[in-house]
């Protein structure tokens, strides 16, 4: 008896054991070291695959052209104001559903029939509604957030614990209350989660959307430097999505930790 509790205590301090924060980097480094020595050895053609030190180069006259810095303001710009859109319907839409059954009946399934839909399919119509500029590319971005949020949202909503929100009515709170005290701290993991997946869809919008109706931007970059097999170019591009979504993802996950500290 007293082995086996020695075990499961042994278990548990081996699945709460923290995980140095070099840990990351360490991987991140490994990767790179591979990817430069394969490079170096001449395995792999530097057409197909360039050095991560030939892309610093690239990278740093792209910065000293003012080139990097013009096409990465054009992305975050869209990429930002499509996402605060579509996150902010998302929660809010998806706090309705989840509390109204008038609502959920009326508004769930046509959520759940628009969703399915690939987003990037209605950019010629949204271009027709909007006009050519930054707001179709934001729309189409807003769009691609929404869905997600708003059905991670609801499902949140959804699995509250029901004896909470009797409770707190049973105390004499009104709707707004119960609403702000219960039912949005108890969905807080859920949206968290539908934000994380949104992070990566918008970033796929925004490269899809710029490559279709942009001059500017990254999505348009990879794209103009792919036709010319400028692939150091390119290559800039990518990792520059690759770092957005490792900050997008980090920049949630700490605001996460502030607002959910039990979790």
């Amino acid at each position: 008896m007293a082995d086996s509790r020695q075990t499961i205590t042994n278990r548990v301090s081996f699945l709460e054991q923290k995980i140095p924060q070099y840990a990351s980097v360490l991987g991140i480094s490994g990767l790179l070291v591979l990817w430069e020595i394969v490079c170096r050895l001449n395995i792999v053609p530097p057409l197909f695959l360039p050095a991560p030190s030939a892309i610093l180069v690239a990278a740093w006259e792209m910065m000293i052209s003012g080139e990097l810095h013009q096409n990465l303001f054009a992305s975050l710009y869209r990429v930002g104001s499509g996402y605060i859109i579509g996150a902010i319907f998302g929660i809010v839409i998806g706090l309705i559903l989840g509390f109204s059954r008038w609502a959920d009946a009326i508004i769930t399934p046509i959520v759940y029939s628009i969703y399915p839909i690939p987003k990037i399919a209605l950019l010629p119509l949204i271009i027709l509604w909007l006009g050519i500029g930054e707001m179709p590319k934001i729309a189409i971005i807003a769009l691609g957030v929404f869905f997600p949020v708003v059905i991670n949202t609801y499902s949140g909503v959804k699995n509250v614990d029901p004896l909470l929100i009797k409770a707190a009515v049973t105390f004499g709170s009104n709707h707004v209350n119960v609403i702000r005290k219960v039912i949005l701290p108890g969905s807080l993991p859920m949206i968290f989660a539908g934000l994380k997946l949104a992070a990566g869809i918008s970033l796929l919008l925004l490269v899809s959307a710029e490559m279709i109706a942009a001059q500017k931007g990254i999505g348009a970059m990879v794209l103009h430097y792919g036709n010319l097999m400028i692939t150091t170019k390119l290559m800039v591009g990518v990792l520059l999505l690759s770092i957005l979504g490792l900050l997008f993802n980090r920049g949630l996950q700490w605001l996460e930790r502030k607002l959910l500290p039990w979790k």
